[in-house]
């Protein structure tokens, strides 16, 4: 072989072998898992699409694991299951830190990887968080609340008090509201993650009148909007606001008819597709000691925080994204 060809062949091979190499880096050997709760939910159907979607493009396998309704002990449960199955990677949405903490501090202890997304357990050693600034989606309905009631009236909030990013969103909503003194929090209920409970709650507030009127009602979560709403419908409720979390088509729908005034919209697609990459990156590149309080770090090799962002839609932009939604739930 003549030296000009030698030359060109080892050049070819330069360029290629780093490709081939990147190529067989990942194997379906590597398992990733996704673990929350009331995984049947459009939301972590979405969140699961995003994962499935790197996994794909990566080459390993992905699963969500996780109890079907609000339970955070299920949850802990099926994070336990996961971690003995020494996994690449977890990326988990914590419904209570103060159960999930220990649970993720052991995982971290054994070298697994942890990241959590939507829901935070910011007192644990997880590396990192991916989602919402959840403080700043309260922000965004508090203001979107105040407008719409021209400054004055009585809000009650349908939430489920300790889930870490539920209580969150209730905090920004009342840094806003704090400026405007004739803006009063009447109450935050409890649903305990049962719509039908919420809906209970929602015409016993629609039923008050006079000082104890309810003016407003605000669904920090994904699952009570919808049904919230229809109890508006069916009581005819005209004179109400009603702001809600989330863009499942049933909830677009009723932006769209002028039932809810507005929706806050998160991205949990994108929370999904960035944890795996961020999972699979720790596997291939541990970090050592993978438990430190990185925090603290100014040389730390992880960021504090990845917003996702949030945006909110009402009737001037619902169209558009009904559409998209409803064509990804049609899959």
């Amino acid at each position: 072989m003549g030296t000009l060809r030698k030359r060109i062949l080892f050049a070819l091979l330069a360029a290629i072998l780093p490709l081939i190499a990147g190529c067989t880096r990942h194997s379906k050997k590597e398992r990733y898992y996704l673990v929350a709760t009331n995984i049947n939910l459009g939301y972590w159907k979405t969140a699961a699409t995003g994962f499935q979607k790197a996994a794909v493009e990566y080459g390993v396998t992905a699963e969500m694991r996780g109890p079907t309704t609000f339970d955070p002990q299920g949850e802990v449960d099926a994070f336990r299951a996961v971690v003995a199955l020494k996994p690449a990677g977890i990326l988990v949405s914590v419904a209570n830190s103060r159960l999930m903490a220990p649970e993720i501090d052991a995982a971290i202890a054994a070298g697994i990887p942890v990241i959590t997304m939507d829901s935070d357990s910011s007192e644990s050693k997880r590396l990192y968080f991916i989602g919402t600034n959840n403080l700043e989606a309260g922000r965004l309905g508090g203001h979107r609340v105040v407008a719409q009631l021209n400054g004055k009236g009585n809000v009650a909030f349908i939430s489920m008090p300790g889930q870490p990013n539920l209580d969150e969103r209730l905090k920004g909503y009342k840094e806003v509201f704090a400026t405007y003194p004739a803006i009063k929090v009447a109450d935050v209920f409890d649903m305990k993650g049962d719509s039908g409970l919420a809906m209970d709650k929602t015409a016993e507030y629609l039923a008050r009148t006079g000082p104890d009127k309810v003016d407003a009602i605000v669904c920090l979560e994904a699952s009570s909007g919808k049904d919230v709403g229809e109890v508006f419908k069916r009581m005819k409720t005209k004179d109400r606001l009603l702001v809600t979390m989330d863009v499942a088509v049933g909830t677009l729908l009723l932006v769209k008819d002028g039932t809810i005034d507005s929706t806050i919209s998160q991205k949990p697609f994108a929370m999904g597709l960035l944890g795996l990459k961020a999972l699979d990156e720790i596997h291939h590149y541990p970090v050592k000691p993978l438990a430190n309080d990185y925090g603290l770090d100014p040389f730390a090799p992880f960021p504090a925080f990845i917003d996702t962002g949030v945006a909110l839609v009402d009737k001037n932009n619902v169209d558009p994204l009904l559409d998209r939604v409803r064509a990804v739930e049609l899959q």
